[in-house]
């Protein structure tokens, strides 16, 4: 056996073992109904809980975050937030036109989900309805938010 040989049958199982993570990410088709929301106000708590960035309350805001390049996300019913990485034939970043259409939005989506170190990934193929801002909050937090008024003015 040339040394060529040798070297190329040790290093192929771990050149094999090396690729492996990346072929564990196949994707899985799902259809899932959520509101569309600005994943930077949502997980980084910045505006308040999560209830403080949903719906009407956040409207703006998520426009705003998602025209400066914010990953947007699909916050489904049960809670579980997926990271949109596309929307339909939509090939820019979170920041593309279809993403601002969409902002607050509750929708059902069908796309691929992928998932990777805890997260959900979500390549959205069609939206199959857009119910349009289904979550009026603005009532329950007027127009400043009991969050951003100082506790001794409270």
């Amino acid at each position: 056996m040339t040394i060529s040989r040798i070297a190329a049958s040790l290093l192929a199982p771990a050149l094999l073992a090396w690729g492996a993570p990346a072929l564990a990410t196949e994707g899985e088709r799902i259809e899932v109904t959520g509101e569309i929301i600005d994943t930077w106000c949502y997980f980084s708590g910045v505006m308040g809980g999560p209830d403080a960035v949903v719906g009407t309350a956040h409207h703006t805001c998520a426009l705003w975050c998602s025209a400066g390049g914010i990953p947007v996300g699909l916050l489904a019913e049960d809670g579980t937030v997926y990271m949109v990485l596309k929307i339909k034939e939509d090939d820019a970043s979170a920041g593309g036109d279809t993403q601002l259409r969409l902002a607050s939005h509750t929708v059902t989506a069908d796309g691929m989900l992928y998932q990777r170190d805890g997260l959900n990934y979500l390549v959205v193929e069609d939206v199959v309805s857009d119910l349009d801002i289904t979550n009026f909050n603005a009532e329950d937090y007027g127009t400043v938010p009991p969050f951003a008024i100082p506790k001794e003015e409270r």
